[in-house]
This record gives structure tokens, sequence and C-alpha cells, in this order.
């Protein structure tokens, strides 16, 4: 059978698919300015090749003619058409500066839209530094995709057509000289293409490695202090530095391999056509202008065909950054929109679990057939060792996850069949690692009910026990909590935290061992805001502090997926099962006496 013949657009990211992407997807939305900006990139041209052809009249005027008067005229139009030459190069600059940072900013918003709806799990074997370079180098390097061609196509291109107009319009046998240079350097650049690829791919895959580093050792300055990594790290990041400065090398060696062979050929031309030129002045009597202006339109072809020339080359390295934005834009989103379904409506704000089963990898199932029912308005408690699955529970009730089998049902409604923002709305989280962003305490507590009126912040902030060392601060609630809250204790940003869910009013409370981390005095101002978001809420809570939940509703132990009790607090003592056994040996290590179950 004989195999179809690949075209060059048939791999969707190699060069000539991308290109015709890029162009057809985000330059044609530009093309009146594009149009403008061509305009003006034609006049910049016009008045180039005119100065050319110009200057030989000047050299006549001067030389042959002797006339004072034709050279203080051709004088003044050389001074017009550099006057509009500048004011046409500083048009079209603007003009395409402005539309390649709409297309930055567009792709940028596109790229970080689309990061926005994945789920959780994709981001699980990925690095952040990984995106933050893809939304800088990568939406970088489709302007430069872009604002290479159009000036290609503009500037070098027009350039060269009227620049060749003069030299042909001057001695046509001469012009020929110019055409030696094309064949020889088009075979060299072909070769370095494929290097420059690799060592493109190469250089951003470092550069991504540092920003790694940077990110994880300032993120966790702390623990790098505390177990003397400083020189752990150096060396991390040197050995990253060293690997792109050696690609970043070698992609300089490579890309400019052309320009000795470019020179050389060039040279080769110019002496050619200079001894042509000046055998023709001296041996035929030809006018001396004709050879001058041919010679300038020469020499200011000559940049514009070399920037043609490396094309290839410059293009190829831009494209690969383009190619790494595009990938990610381009994959089906793990967690697509969804606005379409009907929203949650709740009445209740009964959570029941039907026989869920959900595995992160095959054959490794986290939850097996687990079933429960969280009555409304009451507080049920995971409790259990930890890999046990309690928190997937808690990812598979905001849908950070889809089930596997079974189904989560809230007030009759399956929650896949209803959209995940009517869902995630009508439920407030608290977990044990508290994320604050970067902004003031009044803002991070807004987060929680965009539009809150500073009434409902102040009294979400009372309720959460966060008032008074709010208000101990000198800004109050204007006061910055730095990257990741680093500004306040992990009791400040819990109650922070809890402020933020209250404000959301949420029918549905979900906690995930909010005070394990905390000492016992914030522990006990936690629980008592803690106390103040359940109250009338349909509570789920991990506790890995047995004592924190021995008021629970109901209280379910959870190991390797299952429940395998359930129960209040006392009758689970008097069972004498797993739940005792963990708030007993709980117990013995806070330094208790030995608790006796009752009947």
């Amino acid at each position: 059978m004989t195999e179809v013949p690949r075209k060059i657009t048939d791999d969707p990211y190699g060069a000539a698919a991308l290109i015709r992407r890029l162009v057809t997807e985000q330059g044609l939305q530009y093309w009146p300015r594009y149009l403008k900006a061509f305009a003006l990139m034609a006049v910049s041209a016009a008045a180039t090749a005119l100065s050319a052809w110009l200057l030989g009249e000047v050299i006549n005027q001067t030389y042959v003619n002797r006339s004072v008067s034709g050279i203080i005229s051709l004088s003044l139009v050389i001074i017009v058409l550099f006057t509009a030459k500048g004011a046409a190069t500083y048009g079209h600059s603007v003009i395409l500066a402005k539309i390649s940072n709409a297309i930055l900013a567009n792709n940028q918003r596109r790229l970080f839209a689309k990061l926005m709806h994945e789920n959780i799990g994709f981001y699980s074997d990925r690095h952040t530094s990984e995106f933050l370079t893809r939304l800088t180098a990568g939406a970088q390097s489709v302007t430069q995709v872009l604002g290479l061609l159009v000036s290609a196509l503009g500037r070098d291109v027009l350039s060269l057509i009227g620049l060749v107009a003069v030299m042909v319009f001057q001695d046509p046998w001469m012009s020929l000289f110019g055409l030696i240079v094309a064949p020889p350097a088009m075979l060299v650049i072909r070769k370095l293409v494929k290097r420059i690829k690799n060592l493109a791919h190469d250089q951003f895959t470092g550069t991504t490695d540092i920003m790694e580093t940077m990110q994880e050792s300032l993120q966790g300055i702390r623990t790098v202090k505390a177990f003397t990594l400083e020189d752990t790290m150096q060396a991390r990041i040197d050995a990253s530095i060293g690997e792109v400065e050696r690609n970043s090398n070698k992609m300089a060696r490579v890309q400019s391999r052309s320009s000795p062979l470019m020179e050389t050929l060039g040279g080769i031309a110019i002496a050619g056509a200079l001894m042509y030129g000046g055998y023709r002045v001296i041996a035929t009597g030809a006018a001396p202008g004709q050879f001058f202006s041919f010679l300038t339109a020469f020499l200011l072809a000559y940049e514009p065909a070399k920037r043609l020339a490396r094309l290839n080359i410059e293009l190829n390295s831009y494209l690969v950054g383009a190619r790494k934005l595009l990938e990610i834009v381009d994959s089906p989103a793990s967690e697509p929109d969804d606005s379409d379904k009907p929203a949650l409506q709740l009445t209740e704000a009964q959570v029941e679990l039907r026989d869920v089963t959900f595995s992160y990898r095959d054959g490794e199932p986290v939850l097996r057939r687990v079933s429960f029912v969280a009555a409304p308005g009451t507080m049920t408690a995971l409790v259990g060792p930890s890999g046990g699955g309690k928190s997937t529970v808690l990812a598979l009730l905001l849908r950070f996850y889809e089930v596997g089998a079974g189904a989560i049902v809230i007030d009759n409604q399956i929650i896949s069949d209803v959209s995940r923002k009517s869902l995630r709305l009508q439920t407030a989280y608290v977990g044990q690692d508290v994320y604050l962003f970067r902004a003031s305490i009044r803002d991070n507590i807004a987060f929680g009910k965009p539009g809150a009126t500073e009434d409902e912040i102040v009294a979400a902030a009372k309720a959460a026990c966060a008032h008074d060392f709010i208000m101990a601060f000198p800004l109050g609630y204007d006061t910055p909590v730095g990257e990741h809250g680093a500004q306040l204790s992990g009791g400040q940003r819990q109650r922070i935290a809890i402020a933020r869910a209250l404000v959301k009013n949420a029918p549905i409370i979900l906690l995930d061992e909010a005070t394990a981390a905390l000492d016992s005095e914030s522990e006990k101002l936690v629980q008592e805001a803690i106390a103040h978001l359940c109250q009338g809420r349909t509570t789920i809570v991990i506790a890995h502090r047995l004592h924190t939940i021995m008021h629970a509703d109901q209280i379910l132990v959870v190991e390797d997926g299952s429940i395998v009790e359930s129960g209040q607090h006392d009758a689970l003592l008097a069972r004498n099962g797993r739940y005792a056994s963990f708030f007993r040996l709980q117990h013995r290590e806070a330094g208790a006496p030995p608790l006796v179950a009752s009947a």
C-alpha cells in the first residue's frame, strides 16, 4: 500500500501550521490596524528607495551638470523624504506595539482562564512555575512571531522591492550580482533550523527549572534556613542557570553561523558590482550618478535581505514558546464549563453519599462503597488514620474530582447533574492549610462574598473571634496579610478563613482538620469561631483531635476507604472498637487518666 505523503501543515504544532494559525486566529482580527501599519511601511520603504535614487542624481548634478540650483532642489527633496520616513517609522512602530500588547494581554487572559477551568488533578503532577513560564515567555513568543512576520513582509520585503527596483532601473545587468548570495545562504539556514528548535525547547525547560527553584526557595524560606539548605538550593539554581547559559551560548553560535557566509557572499557581490560599475564609468563613459545610485541601493538592500535570510531561524526559535502556550490552551478542559446545567436548589441541605467509590489511579481505590447521610443542621465528623480517604470525601463534595461509582446527593439532587458554581456557592470550606491572598485582611474576608458590605465583614470577623486582634493592628482591617498570610500567626490565619466562610453564609460547611496545627489557646478561640460558623448549618468535619468533635451528632470512623464504625461519642466509646482505641490513645498522649467506657 502506497504511503500518502504528509503535508507540512499536517502537524498541528509544526512551524507551517502554527504560523498559519497565529496569523488567522490572532493576527487577522487586527487587520485594519495592520493595514495602516503596512501603508506607513510602504511610505518608509518608498522614501528609502527614492533616497537611493536621488543620491545618484545629486552626483550627476554635482559632477556632470555642475548645477547648484539642482543640488539645492534635490537636497530639499531628500530632507522631505527622510522626514516622511521618520514619521512613517514612528507611526507603524507605535501601531505594531499596540497590536502586540493587545495580543499578549489576550493570550495571557486565555491561558489564565483555561487554568481556572482545570480540576485539582490537573495540577497534581505539575509545578506552578511551568504555568508562569507559559504565561510570560509563551505569550510573548506569539507576539514575537507575528511581529517578525509583519516586519518581514512590511518593512523588509517592501524596502527590498523598492531598492531592487532602483538597482534594476539603474543597471539591470549589474543587479544580477545580488543574486549570487541567495542559494548558498538558503542551504546553510535550512540546516540550522532543526538545531534551533531543539535549543529553544531546552531553553524554555531550563527557564522553568530556574523559576521552580526560585519559587520553592522563597516560599519555603523558613524550611531552607531551619535545615541550612542555602547551599543546596544555591547549587540547584546554579545548575539550572548554568544549563540555560550554555544553551543560550549554543543558540547564539547557531543563530550567528549564517553571518560569516552572508558577509562573505555580500562582500563578493559588492566587490563584483564595484568592479563592473567602475569599469562602465571609466571605459564606457556611463554617468557616475547612475553607478553611485545603484551602489547606494545595493548597500541599503543588504540589511533587509540579511534579515529575511535569517527569518526562518528566528521564527522557529519563537515558535517553541508559542507551541508551549497553545498546548495548554488547546487541551480539553478537565473541569469544563457546565453553566448550562440546572443550579442546585437547597431546601434542607441534607447531604448523602450513596455507595461512593473513587480512585486517583486505576486499581488503587481510595473510597470503597461509602454511604452515609449528613442530616440538615447537624454535624457529621469523619475520623480515622491518615490516608483513609477522609479528605477525599470533601474533595468529592466540592467536585474537585468526580466520583467513580455511586452518587453524592444533596436534597435529592445528584451533584454531578447540577452546575459546579451553584454547588460551591452553597458550600463553605475551611482547611487545615489556610490560604490567604496577598491583600488586606478586609479583602481576604470579602473573598467569601464579593461585594460584601463593611458591616457584613466586621460581623463575620467578630463571630470568628478575629475582630479584636484585627483592630489591634495599626491599620486594622486594611492590614496587609503578606504572601500566604505570612504576617499573621496560624491561629489568626485560621480565624480569618473562618470569617471568610461566615461572610459567605453558606448552608453547608466543610471543615478539614481546621484546628490540627494550632496550640491549645488558639484552638480554643478557633473552636469558638467554628461553633458560630456551624450553628444551624449542615456540617461535615474531618477531625484529628477527637476531643473537638465529642459533641458531633454523628461520628464516622473511616479506614482504608470504608466506614468501619458510626455513632455518637458515648456510644462509640461503649462499643470499645476502633474509635474508642483512637480516643484512648490520644487521651493517654495528652497525659490524662485512663477512661472507662460507660455501659
